[in-house]
Parts: structure tokens; sequence; C-alpha cells
């Protein structure tokens, strides 16, 4: 469970921006219907989801790829090697290039929350903590400060010293711990890789073949509710040819490799199938894409993060994933879109609609439709949001005379 991520100096985030998922003390008439949008953890409410709402470069993305540069550096930073350059860039004016990157997050793991971050620059890594709350108070598991000396919280890691020594500034220390089996190590390991899931997988994949099979009898449900003709789904297994690059060979090499394929059946036509890829429409196979990755996270309690999550949908089908996410007991989706038919808050809490904005000096921002006080709920918020009230809106003259002069150039 996610409890809040925060993050600043990455590409166009400038300031330490939050994405909170504690609820916010709304008790109106609204939010008592939306009370299937809300979790409880230890007596505080959390938000099921969070939407990332905002004009194209705004920075929506970005946030969502700090999140994932966060997550990959517990799950691969042992790996890195003296030469290494950590693959981001920070934010290019006012100086901040010389500046360190800051990630922080905080999320609960078997039941215990812990609060993690870290400061580093492309070539170093500079400072790491992690403090865990096992009774309901906060107590240090590990800090690691930029002179390279560490200090360590009492019988928390075993032989912290022999960690210690095998961490460079290549490493994080929380991810070489799990490397050299120390259990907290990698109990927060298994946590980043398998209950926080960044983004959707390619449905050919091989790895796709468990879920589908588990789901498949709920994935047909869910397309019939979304009111597709589909009533059955074949998979086979097919091998292609993959292209590989062999060192000293100037002639790409092909190896046989193992890929899915879906085979779908209409309700009209059931003797005849189609294939997933070619014949059936972009909603469809995204709509099936996401089916296969999100029935997953609802059965056991994961989170998940998706960049324009219904890009292709119909705005319904945007509603049904939405839904599905609301309906579990403790699954957590954070998504971007441009679907201003969201911004309703009959449908999400005004702390679930958070606005993405770009500063005049170029800086990603973010607020939600909280923090405008003089919203009221009777209101209609996608309005206000196109007319441009909460600013996260584009503004393009569009007018016929402004592009004619425009194409008399």
């Amino acid at each position: 469970m996610i409890l809040k991520i925060e993050f600043e100096n990455f590409y166009s985030i400038k300031d330490r921006i939050r994405i909170d998922f504690r609820a916010a003390n709304i008790n109106t008439a609204l939010a008592r219907e939306l009370k299937h949008n809300v979790m409880e953890w230890n007596g505080v409410p959390i938000l099921k989801s969070v939407g990332l709402f905002g004009p194209n470069a705004s920075g929506k993305s970005n946030i969502l790829t700090a999140i994932s540069f966060c997550c990959r550096m517990v799950l691969e930073s042992h790996l890195n090697n003296e030469g290494a350059v950590f693959n981001f860039e920070p934010f290019k004016f006012d100086g901040m290039q010389d500046k360190p990157s800051k990630f922080l997050i905080d999320f609960v793991c078997e039941n215990v929350e812990y609060e993690y971050a870290f400061e580093l620059t492309k070539s170093k890594i500079l400072a790491e903590s992690l403090y865990h709350y096992p009774v309901g108070r906060r107590a240090k598991v590990f800090v690691r400060k930029a002179d390279g000396t560490y200090s360590f919280g009492n019988g928390v890691i075993a032989k912290p010293g022999d960690v210690v020594l095998n961490t460079s500034d290549k490493n994080l220390f929380l991810s070489r711990a799990s490397s050299m089996n120390r259990e907290i190590g990698q109990k927060l390991y298994r946590y980043f890789m398998n209950q926080f899931l960044l983004g959707l997988v390619n449905v050919n994949d091989m790895m796709v073949l468990d879920s589908f099979n588990t789901y498949k009898r709920v994935i047909l449900k869910a397309l019939e509710i979304c009111d597709t003709d589909i009533t059955d789904i074949d998979v086979r297994k097919e091998q292609i040819p993959a292209p590989t690059v062999v060192p000293g060979q100037a002639e790409l090499s092909y190896r046989l490799v193992d890929i899915l394929r879906f085979k779908t059946v209409h309700r009209n036509q059931p003797d005849v199938m189609f294939d997933m890829d070619m014949e059936e429409s972009s909603g469809t196979r995204k709509l099936f894409q996401i089916l296969l990755r999100l029935l997953d996270v609802v059965k056991y309690k994961k989170g998940i993060m998706m960049d324009e999550f219904d890009m292709g949908l119909h705005t319904r089908l945007a509603d049904f994933i939405l839904d599905l996410i609301h309906a579990s007991e403790g699954s957590q989706l954070l998504f971007s879109s441009h679907n201003t038919n969201l911004i309703d808050v009959k449908r999400l809490r005004r702390d679930q609609i958070v606005f993405v904005n770009k500063t005049e000096n170029g800086a990603t921002e973010v607020y939600s439709l909280y923090d405008f006080k003089d919203f009221r709920e009777n209101m209609d918020a996608e309005k206000g949001y196109i007319q441009g009230r909460f600013d996260a809106v584009p503004y393009v003259d569009s007018s016929v005379e402004c592009i004619k002069q425009l194409l008399e150039e």
C-alpha cells in the first residue's frame, strides 16, 4: 500500500512535489457516496486511486517516470559497476543540474509502515535512509550520509558492516542488502518487485500465460459487461525468429523465441476464430491487456500505475476500470489521463483529482481539486477545468482566422 511519494529535481520537476494517497478530511454527502474509493489502514483513510490531469508537456509522464526510476533503483542498482551513470536528467534551469535529485516513498509492507528515501546525482548516490514503524513509532533501520558514514537501528539488519563494504556510491544500500540475503532488504525488494507494478505487460509474452489461465473466466465476464460480443478466447504458443546481435559478427543472427497468440470467438460466428492482434479493435486489445494485469492487482491487493491508461478506450470502459479498482478491498491505481469526463466529483473525490501544470519557469507543479476551497461539489468540475479555472489546461488559439494567418506565413 502506498501512502505518499515525493521527489524533486527530476526532468521537469524542480521543487519537491507530493503524490498523496492519504485521504483528505472530506465529509460531504458526495464523499460518503464514494466510500468505496477509500480503504482504511490503522485508522487512516487511504485513497484507492489518484488521477493526474493536465495539458501535454505539463509533466504527468515525468511524475510516473520518477516513481519508476525510484523503484528500478531499488531493484537494479546493486548491479551497477564503477562506470555507471544514472539514467535521468535533473531540472535544466536555475542551476539545478548541480544539485542532487531526491526521492521518498512512504508505504506499507506486511502491515508495517516504511519510509524510504535517497539522494543522488547522475554519477553518485549521496544519501539514503530507511525508517519503519514496527509498533506505531518511527524507528531507524539505517541512515547513510553524504560523507559515506552509516548508522543503524539496533538489531534490524544482520552484519550491516559487511553490506557497507560491498556498497559503492553506485549502489543503494537497500538494493545491496537484498542481494546479500538480508531479511529486511529481501522483504522490501519483493514489495517493489511484486506489489507495486509499473504499467502493463506485453500480452504476447510467455509470462502472461499463468494470469490468463487464472483469470480467463473473469476476463470473459468483464468483456461481456463492457458490451463486446466475445464469448471465448483461446491461447496458443508459437515460435518466431527474433534478431540477436553476436559480438564480432556484422550480420544479425536469429533465434526462435516462444510467444503467445490469442484467438477470439464471437457470439454470431462461434465457428470462426479471430486473431487478437490483427483483427480485434485497438480498444478491445487495450482492454484485454489491462484486464490481464489489473485482475491480478485487485485479487492480491497490489498497486499499479498507468500512463494514459484509457487511451483508445471509450469513456465507459475507463469508468469500468476505475470501478474495478474501487470494488477491490485494497488495490491502488495511479493514472494519468486526458479524459475530462473523469473530472467528476460524482465519480472521484476531490482529493483523487490531481492537476499537473507547468509554471512560467518550466517546472511541474501539482495540486488537487481539494486545494480549491471555493469549489463546491454542486459545481461542474469538468466544465470548470475546460474553462481554465484550475489552470492545468492547454490554452490553444485555434480560431479559423488564427490558423489562416499561420498558413499564409
